[in-house]
């Protein structure tokens, strides 16, 4: 071996060994960067003693796709559940002290009271004031509901900018690996951006992914729509200044094709914009329906009878009063518009005594025709009325049968029956998204203590290169003095 092949070689080696020092350098700086993914120096002989370096980004694609999917169902499920809590607290306040059934058992209690002296025309007046409380709670936790229903709407526009924003960097990202690919540069930072940038979407909607040519990438929704090919495709929503009971939310598209959500406490259709749509079309949209039957069922359960007479609204009135609502049918915003008839309360001139006696819609409607006032009998038919069962329309999400005390309370259970299952359901999403992103990081991240011992291996063999062109200088001083 010549001297200047030996040098050239050992020139090499340096060089080489600079360059793997310096990528296992950059892997311990960004060793704490979840989004950065390892990466080898593969060192490559072209010709005799020649060395160059190839630069190669770990990557699982199966352990990527995977976290993508579970990143979604978190993220979709986590919203969900978040949301409710905060209607729960908006509609039923804290250990649901203003929830219509805790109002409702205090009537009950009013109502038992008065009925046991109805001569006391104060203990008349506490059952007008307890039923206002009734009145409150399901005029408040409507409002409550349709402000919260306007929110998560106003939410959801703000998400839909976000995505759209999101498919725009994807789109630089994605043009920076095409043209690093076709020009033959390295394009390991390009690809930690994209699949960064890919990893935020997937918290907003369910995608797939597969690459074409050049390292382009084409991203789909779960169901097959076209999200990104090239250019983004446009996601569009169109909020709404306000919302009132029954009322339907307007769609997300993406590529002109609706946006499906999910249902109950399990949001099937993953990521955050299907979450927020459970909530504002699933959840919320069943508890106004429960108030309005709360509501419906008052009224029927307060109404006077009078023979050959309709039923008509008594101690509770509404917009179509004096009739009552139609039974087992749900009116829509009923909950918001229930008042306590002015006929009986004595802040508006009223008498209470009316809810005694009967007579609040006429003479024939008159139950004490005496006059009695130890008359209790129409007192004890309503406190009655509360817990006989009656037909309530299971579109609200409760089947059973039962009177109106029994519906409030089983709206309280069936809320904190799908809010529980709600928050399980986000535990063992959470751990999921956990355990692909540890595994994602087992295989394609960095390992400090595998990259330090790396690095004084590299050290060795720069030593050995080094004392190899040592070598070399001084046998060409050799040389050059022997030829002097």
């Amino acid at each position: 071996m010549s001297l200047s092949t030996a040098l050239s070689i050992a020139q090499s080696a340096l060089l080489a060994t600079s360059k793997q020092t310096s990528v296992v350098s950059r892997n311990v700086a960004d060793a704490s960067n979840p989004d950065y993914a390892r990466r080898v120096a593969v060192v490559t002989s072209t010709a005799p003693g020649a060395r160059s370096v190839e630069i190669q980004r770990a990557a699982n694609d199966l352990l990527f796709r995977q976290n993508l999917s579970a990143l979604s169902a978190w993220s979709g499920q986590s919203a969900l559940y978040s949301g409710m809590d905060q209607l729960d607290l908006s509609v039923n306040g804290v250990d649901n002290a203003s929830s219509p059934s805790t109002a409702i058992a205090n009537l009950q209690q009013a109502l038992q009271l008065y009925a046991t002296t109805p001569s006391n025309q104060n203990l008349g007046a506490s059952v007008i004031d307890a039923a206002k409380q009734v009145v409150r709670s399901l005029n408040d936790g409507t409002k409550a509901i349709q402000d919260f229903r306007t929110q998560t709407d106003g939410q959801i526009a703000t998400a839909v900018d976000d995505l759209n924003s999101l498919l725009s960097q994807f789109q630089d990202a994605n043009k920076a690996v095409i043209a690093g690919t076709r020009s033959g540069t390295d394009v390991s930072d390009a690809l930690d951006q994209r699949d960064a940038i890919l990893k935020k979407i997937a918290e907003y909607v369910p995608v797939s992914t597969f690459t074409r040519g050049d390292n382009d990438m084409v991203i789909t929704t779960k169901d097959g729509t076209t999200l990104f090919e090239t250019v983004p495709r446009s996601v569009t929503f169109t909020p709404s200044a306000g919302y009132t009971a029954g009322a339907p939310g307007n769609t997300i598209y993406i590529d002109n094709v609706p946006l499906s959500a999910g249902a109950g406490d399990n949001a099937g259709a993953d990521g955050k914009l299907a979450g927020m749509l459970t909530l504002r079309d699933g959840v919320a949209a069943t508890m106004q329906s429960q108030l309005d039957e709360i509501a419906r069922g008052l009224i029927t359960a307060f109404a006077e009878t009078a023979p050959s007479k309709p039923n008509a609204a008594g101690l509770f009135t509404w917009s179509g009063a004096p009739a009552i609502p139609a039974a087992g049918t749900l009116v829509n915003g009923l909950a918001g518009s229930i008042s306590v008839n002015a006929a009986l309360d004595p802040s508006t001139g009223g008498s209470p005594s009316l809810l005694r006696d009967g007579g609040a819609n006429g003479a024939a409607y008159i139950s004490n025709t005496g006059g009695g006032a130890s008359y209790s009998d129409l007192l004890i038919a309503y406190g009655n009325r509360l817990d006989q069962p009656m037909a309530f329309d299971t579109s609200a999400g409760i089947t059973v049968s039962s009177g109106v005390s029994d519906y409030a309370a089983s709206a309280i259970g069936w809320f904190e029956g799908v809010r529980q299952q709600a928050s399980t359901n986000a535990d063992a999403k959470e751990a999921l998204a956990a355990r692909t992103a540890e595994a994602l990081s087992n295989d394609t991240g960095v390992n400090v203590d595998q990259e330090m011992s790396l690095l004084l291996d590299l050290e060795h063999t720069y030593q050995a290169s080094a004392r190899m062109m040592k070598t070399v200088d001084d046998m060409l001083d050799a040389l050059l003095s022997a030829v002097g």
